[in-house]
């Protein structure tokens, strides 16, 4: 395949590609997904990883039909990198995409729960000691031998399921064996401490330089001793080297030269001699040393080539599980039939989550024909079947939140990927629209939502609406029109959707496959906060909290005058209304 087909890359990317790693390189890299090998290449990493998205899974990114659906994704994969255990898996992350087989979702599933039953029920110490292996494999930019140690350290865990199973038989004396001959053979030198007689031959090859490089000093030194004449001279110096260095006599002798004719010449020629015999031995030594090692290496190749397959993949799985762990997400069940459905039970909101709020209140929701097991729980009344739903509510409600829950729930789902719920129901779809609120008014911000909005449900497929506020961009009553409009629309197209608004009473008559819930604000609190319900009321339109923020603005008001101006807003929203909420705060305190 020509590199110009690849999505992203024009002239001038193959040509950077081409000349740092050659094309077939560069191919392989784009199709195994390497942001490593684009990015020493010499690509911007995000540029790198949104050509290997389009390339390893250019179908999925198709489900993402507008900027928020985008947005939301992007902000999933963030989270999940979060507890990648190397750079390659948190690399590796950033290009998963929605899946378009039913069959690899539940694929990737299986793998990642695998993992994390595995590692959740590992001691802590045995997390540690694999996490610290995979941190050398990643300051070894996953060499061998760092790959064998970390599948040493899976081995000597005990984790063997799922995906853990692909080095599960691995032998683990040959492993370690590999990774002492690894070890041992580091940076293409027998490396020291490997061998005895080689350390030795190198220590004494270093004394011999030093004292080459001294000679004159030695010669001094010698002399200084009282020595008198060449027989004391060569006594004295034979001594000498036999202390400071670990050469034999033999090897002394041999080097001695018989016609030196004088110290300085004796000196240097017995000092050269010994370095030649010594390089020449070390050179032996350490030729006979490593082929014995590779020897070693090539007996273990076998499952040295697994390990090093395994130990990447399984980095990969590793991180998805404890992101899964992080945010105790559970198996979604896929749906089959023609019948589309998005259900959650005790579904979270995972960006409030890694806020680290511990208020959240999880919700349960449900479009379509979601016949979750045991029902719906935690809520007074069940969804219905309705495919369409009109949100209203409270401001400061959870309306967009909700949106957004059901948005990750749906992109994890088709990621393959755990879900933040007690348990879900999901039917893949084959267009995503997510579209937050804008708070821009103008006739071309209308134009583009509708561009954006629009065509996924015209061109056919399953789609999931995921609308907030339409109104914000357009005055009331056409809003109100177009609103209308498009739910009339998803529902013609057997799309799923949920529309936040408050123009509910605006859009009656609905279509009959359409509902409206509801979310309600409660009160204050004491510290006059806003009490809410976060759980939405099926069939029953939500309550607005004027009432409730004119109260607070009462009760906070200092000045005399701007008080007057509040209790006038009072009167207006019902000053019976905000009195009893004022007591009720203070009674509840």
């Amino acid at each position: 395949m020509r590199l110009e087909e690849y999505w992203g890359v024009g002239p001038k990317t193959r040509e950077t590609l081409v000349e740092e790693l050659g094309r077939e390189r560069a191919v392989t890299a784009i199709e195994s997904g390497d942001v490593r090998a684009l990015s020493d290449a010499g690509l911007a990493r995000g540029r790198a990883t949104r050509i290997l998205r389009r390339a390893t899974g250019g179908d999925g990114m198709a489900v993402l039909a507008t900027g928020d659906a985008r947005s939301a994704y992007k902000d999933l994969l963030d989270l999940a990198v979060e507890h990648a255990v190397t750079q390659r898996a948190a690399d590796r992350i950033r290009v998963l995409t929605p899946l378009c087989s039913r069959e690899a979702m539940t694929d990737r599933l299986d793998d990642v729960l695998a993992a994390r039953d595995a590692w959740a029920a590992l001691p802590a110490a045995d997390r540690e000691a694999v996490l610290d292996a995979y941190e050398r494999y990643d300051e070894r930019d996953g060499s061998e031998r760092a790959a064998v140690e970390a599948a040493l350290a899976l081995l000597e865990a005990g984790v063997d399921t799922g995906p853990f199973a692909a080095i599960a038989d691995l032998d683990r004396e040959t492993l370690e064996a590999a990774a002492g001959a690894l070890a041992a053979l580091d940076g293409g030198r027998v490396a020291a401490g490997t061998d005895e007689e080689l350390d030795r031959l190198r220590d004494a090859l270093g004394a011999i330089e030093d004292m080459d490089a001294n000679a004159l000093e030695l010669i001094e030194e010698l002399r200084s001793d009282g020595v008198r004449d060449v027989g004391q001279f060569r006594d004295a110096f034979e001594d000498r080297l036999l202390t400071e260095t670990s050469v034999t006599i033999e090897q002394v002798r041999d080097a001695m030269p018989t016609d030196a004719t004088d110290a300085t010449d004796f000196v240097g020629s017995t000092l050269r001699t010994l370095r030649s015999d010594l390089t020449a031995a070390i050179d032996d030594r350490e030729e006979t040393v490593a082929a014995d090692l590779e020897g070693t290496l090539e007996a273990a190749r076998d499952s040295v080539d697994r390990a090093v397959e395994a130990v990447d993949d399984i980095a990969l799985h590793l991180s998805l599980a404890r992101f899964a762990l992080a945010y105790d997400c559970t198996r979604p069940t896929f749906l089959d039939g023609d019948d589309a459905a998005v259900a959650v039970v005790g579904a979270r909101n995972l960006t409030l989550a890694a806020r680290g709020d511990e208020s959240v209140q999880p919700v349960t929701y449900a479009l379509g024909e979601h016949a979750l097991e045991d029902g719906p729980v935690g809520v007074d009344s069940a969804p219905g079947e309705e495919r369409i739903a009109v949100l209203t509510g409270a401001n400061s409600g959870g309306k967009t939140t909700l949106l957004e829950t059901l948005c990750q729930v749906v992109l994890l789902a088709m990621m393959g990927l755990p879900v933040p719920a007690e348990r879900a129901a999901v039917t893949p779809v084959d267009s995503l629209v997510f579209h937050r609120r804008h708070a821009s008014f103008n006739a071309g911000v209308l134009e583009s939502t509708l561009r954006s909005i629009v065509p996924p449900l015209s061109a056919g497929g399953r789609t999931l609406m995921l609308v907030d506020e339409f109104e914000a961009i357009t005055e009331p009553g056409s809003a109100a029109d177009l609103l209308h409009g498009l739910v009339t629309l998803s529902v013609d197209r057997d799309a799923l959707g949920v529309f936040v608004t408050h123009l509910a009473d605006d859009l009656e008559p609905l279509p009959p496959e359409a509902r409206v819930d509801g979310i309600f604000a409660e009160g204050l609190n004491p510290d006059l906060e806003l009490l809410v319900d976060y759980q939405p009321r099926f069939d029953t339109v939500g309550r607005s909290t004027p009432e409730f923020i004119v109260s607070r603005l009462v009760a906070n008001a200092d000045d005399r005058g701007e008080r007057a101006g509040f209790e006038t807003l009072a009167e207006a929203v019902g000053n019976d209304v905000v009195q009893r909420t004022l007591a009720d705060a203070r009674w509840s305190e």
